[in-house]
């Protein structure tokens, strides 16, 4: 199920290219650190931004960090798709406060734009695919998957740095990746692939049907049997790890409750306990979009951070 994952040195150069990070001054709300450029070897380059909770430079404490998909949607309205976001820095911050989570270094990677489908959907799962599924979906793609050099990216060049660079817990229990919709795919995916590097995962408004919600029958019926292949295959038992799936019922989430309740049963078939190693909720008149994920954040950091009864 796992894969080998072979760690690379990274200089740490790396950190400051195409015009450097640029770093705002630490306050009360945390700091931000901002890597326009971070060469890859994997996918060219990507835009990282980099929060610091409050107190990060004083004192030697280690962090537990939350990688998070669509970093454009997480912390400034200026550089929302929307004009929303989910204001994670500031769920942190209301959460540490009520001392429901100790607090965390969080890294948002920006999406990949028009690449993005190709980069999030589970590269494994579609290779599994029946062709008249892979003919659907194509179109979407635009190019050849890159969603395994996505996770490569992340483990062997991304994560390598943040725990040189930054004072981190960098063992898998302090390891969360975190996403929506298509983000909450490549979510599952990392959890699926690296389980010995993500230990938490948090896959919000998970698009279960991968392009289309309104499939035939029969190929929802194919794809549904793919995802339990895939997950009983690649996913396996918890092994100590936990994740975190929700849905509303607007919008596009309103397509959701089916394929996750089909998920769940997937997920307690291969051994994972409803409560202790996964959640799933849903949120009636919620909508598929930043503000309805900004309203629940601090549900799904506190109970994905927060201490559990078999912790």
């Amino acid at each position: 199920m796992a894969r080998l994952l072979v760690w690379i040195t990274v200089p740490l150069a790396a950190l400051l290219l195409a015009g450097g990070g640029h770093a705002a001054k630490p306050g009360r709300g945390g700091s931000f650190v901002d890597l326009p450029k971070l060469a890859s070897s994997n996918i060219g380059s990507a835009h990282v931004t980099i929060w610091l909770p409050p107190g990060y430079g004083r004192g030697k404490k280690r962090y537990g960090v939350v990688y998070m998909q669509d970093a454009e949607n997480l912390f400034f309205l200026k550089k929302s798709n929307f004009n929303k976001v989910w204001a994670a820095d500031k769920s942190v911050l209301r959460l540490v406060a009520n001392k429901a989570i100790e607090p965390v270094i969080i890294v948002g990677i920006y999406s990949p734009g028009a690449d993005r489908a190709r980069t999030y959907l589970p590269q494994r799962l579609y290779e599994s695919l029946t062709p008249g599924l892979k003919a659907e979906i194509d179109p979407l793609l635009k190019g050849r998957m890159q969603s395994d050099a996505y996770l490569r990216f992340l483990v062997s060049e991304l994560k390598p740095i943040i725990d040189m660079r930054y004072r981190t817990l960098a063992d898998r229990d302090h390891t969360a990746i975190m996403g929506s919709s298509m983000g909450a795919l490549i979510s599952l995916y990392a959890i699926a692939e690296y389980p010995g590097v993500f230990g938490l995962a948090a896959c919000v408004s998970t698009h279960w049907p991968l392009v289309n919600p309104l499939l035939s029958d029969s190929r929802r019926g194919e794809l549904r049997a793919a995802w339990d292949q895939y997950l009983t295959d690649h996913l396996g038992p918890p092994n100590g790890r936990r994740i975190w799936f929700d849905h509303g019922d607007q919008t596009l989430d309103g397509f959701y409750g089916p394929w996750q309740t089909a998920a769940d049963v997937t997920l307690m078939r291969i051994g994972w306990q409803p409560q202790r190693d996964f959640e799933t909720r849903s949120y009636p008149g919620a909508a598929h979009e930043e503000n309805a994920w900004a309203a629940r954040l601090d549900e799904i950091f506190g109970w994905l951070l927060g201490p559990h009864v078999n912790d």
